[in-house]
């Protein structure tokens, strides 16, 4: 069975519910640390997917981080042939970027719990059908990106206009963070280098968003479940 390939940046941004929905629908996956490790060969065709997680770095730091020009390389020759692809936060702004469009820093940097509005289109969206059209789901992004030429918007926000898109049947961008558990709310908040950009963010309340985190992990995991349970789906029908 061909397996999907997760690519992380950091050490603490790890896959969360996506690895659930990978094992509740027996998808085989393996994941690349590309803060240590290098991805020597890529083959899509040899692929059931790929995913792209988060990281602190943006699209363009290909100077102390090599590995961006090439990730960006790997998602043009995934959506050409078609490979179910899932960006999450700088992994969707790789994905905007590999597809063309310009990728830019933020109005204002989203850390928390915000709400997002999903487009008429996510109606009938192969992932997020049958989801309520006001979702609250976390964040942590300073940088977005504007939605490439033949995109189909999904949600957005009033902070940020462009929170997630697909492109042709299978490439998914989300900006927000849908694997988070509260485990990794709680371990992002005590990270070191999160919390010294916290200190620097006036407007950003740790403890505001360590009191909702309770209330919002829940139904966060809820739109996860379904969301990501069709990811693997795809994935698995793809292996």
């Amino acid at each position: 069975m061909k397996p999907v390939l997760a690519l992380r940046h950091v050490a603490h941004e790890g896959l969360g519910t996506i690895e659930d929905a990978f094992r509740q629908h027996q998808v085989v996956f393996s994941v690349v640390d590309l803060f240590k490790d290098s991805l020597r060969t890529f083959h899509p065709e040899q692929l059931a997917g790929l995913v792209v997680m988060g990281g602190p770095m943006n699209v363009d730091e290909t100077d102390q981080h090599p590995f961006l020009a090439d990730e960006v390389k790997w998602l043009q020759q995934a959506v050409d042939v078609q490979l179910p692809v899932l960006g999450v936060c700088l992994g969707s702004q790789l994905l905007a970027k590999a597809l063309g469009a310009k990728v830019w820093p933020n109005r204002v940097k989203e850390i928390g719990w915000y709400d997002i509005e999903l487009t008429d289109a996510a109606r009938t969206d192969a992932l997020l059908a049958d989801s309520q059209p006001v979702q609250r789901v976390f964040q942590w992004h300073g940088d977005t990106f504007d939605l490439p030429d033949g995109a189909v918007q999904l949600a957005r926000s009033v902070q940020c206009e462009q929170q997630a898109f697909r492109y042709g049947p299978s490439a998914y961008a989300l900006q927000f963070h849908i694997e988070m558990t509260s485990e990794i709310v709680a371990d992002w908040l005590a990270n070191d280098g999160n919390c010294g950009e916290l200190a620097s963010l006036d407007y950003i309340d740790p403890e505001a968003i360590r009191r909702e985190t309770p209330d919002r992990i829940g139904p966060l995991q809820s739109l996860a479940h379904r969301v990501l349970g069709r990811f693997a789906t795809m994935c698995k029908q793809r292996a």
